[in-house]
């Protein structure tokens, strides 16, 4: 998978986006701020949201279209989308600012007009949120245009993600991601149920990664453990700018921790390799080898008491130990002198 000048494989960095989502607030001005926080924390990518209060749902008030069981409840779902959505006539700014910054910027539709204002900005990739998994004429509609499509997989079964993945197969598209989520604002850890990340990747022969809503870093981290490429996170100027998703996003100093995190895991992981590195051969040193314990004159007998294994590690390897006990030395020794038959 590339995604505008990142590549994205098995051996590639983890790529990380910071999601803007509603954390503007319906300021331009706190949007711009964040690409330029983003880019200082160590995110490959800003992405947005873009949808209406309209395209997303209906403005009624009916029991159907308020919100039960989350932080927003008690809300009509109009209501919160008028809130939180990003204005349409701020995303071709919001792009330039992100290319001014070198990030990546794409965003996730929710209708077929809102794939056709990101065809006009030349977005390089498409993101499907969790809730959209199900709506598969989307999915055909944004995988038909060649772009990399990344889905999260928050309230998705395994019938769910399939039909996802047919859809973008049907029409020629096998660009694909998926992304591990839990659709809960914020989410419990004990439910983040990270090695979904390599059944993902190995399940379905696609790029994994993880769509976080916990809080911390250590969801990331086990992410990238276990094989995720893409992570995305919420993120905020301050929270105290407040917003819907304002409690469940990471600030600039969160944010900064966590890449650093990644990076740190990312390195730790390694290869497989049973060579040893300069250092590590070195520390041989202070392993066990046969030493002289007593003075031994020649013909005396090597006993466990005048021949052991000790540290350091310069003279013979101890599995000959055995070798020797109870023969008669042909030389004398003395104690401390390196073992080397």
């Amino acid at each position: 998978m590339k995604i505008a000048h990142h590549h994205i494989n098995a051996q590639s960095p983890v790529f990380i986006i910071a999601e803007l989502s509603a954390n503007h607030n319906g300021s331009l001005e706190n949007a711009l701020e964040t690409i330029k926080a983003a880019k200082r924390a160590g995110a490959d990518c800003i992405k947005l949201q873009t949808y209406t209060a309209d395209t997303i749902t209906l403005d009624s008030g009916k029991e159907d279209f308020l919100i039960q069981g989350t932080i927003w409840d008690g809300r009509k779902l109009h209501d919160l989308y008028q809130e939180a959505y990003t204005p349409w006539e701020w995303h071709q700014q919001l792009y330039d600012a992100a290319a001014a910054e070198g990030l990546v910027c794409f965003s996730s539709p929710f209708d077929k007009t809102a794939v056709d204002l990101l065809e006009s900005l030349n977005s390089p990739a498409y993101k499907i949120a969790s809730f959209e998994i199900t709506d598969i004429p989307l999915i055909e509609y944004v995988a038909s245009k060649g772009k990399p499509i990344i889905i999260s997989t928050g309230i998705a079964r395994q019938e769910d993600i399939e039909l996802a993945l047919d859809a973008c197969k049907r029409v020629g598209n096998y660009d694909i991601a998926l992304l591990k989520c839990t659709s809960s604002y914020p989410a419990p850890i004990e439910e983040a149920n990270m090695i979904m990340v390599r059944d993902l990747a190995e399940r379905y022969g696609v790029i994994s990664g993880l769509s976080d809503h916990t809080m911390g870093s250590t969801v990331p981290i086990v992410a990238t453990v276990f094989g995720a490429k893409i992570i995305e996170k919420h993120f905020i100027l301050d929270r105290s700018i407040g917003g819907p998703d304002a409690s469940f996003s990471m600030n600039e100093a969160e944010f900064t921790a966590m890449v650093q995190a990644v990076r740190e895991a990312e390195k730790a992981i390694g290869v497989v390799d049973y060579e040893l590195t300069e250092k590590q051969a070195k520390g041989r040193d202070f392993s066990r080898s046969l030493y002289v314990a007593q003075d031994i004159d020649a013909g005396e007998i090597f006993t466990e008491e005048n021949l052991r294994s000790v540290r350091p590690g310069f003279g013979m390897h101890p599995k000959y130990l055995k070798d020797f006990i109870g023969k008669t030395a042909v030389r004398s020794y003395s104690k401390g002198d390196r073992f080397e038959g």
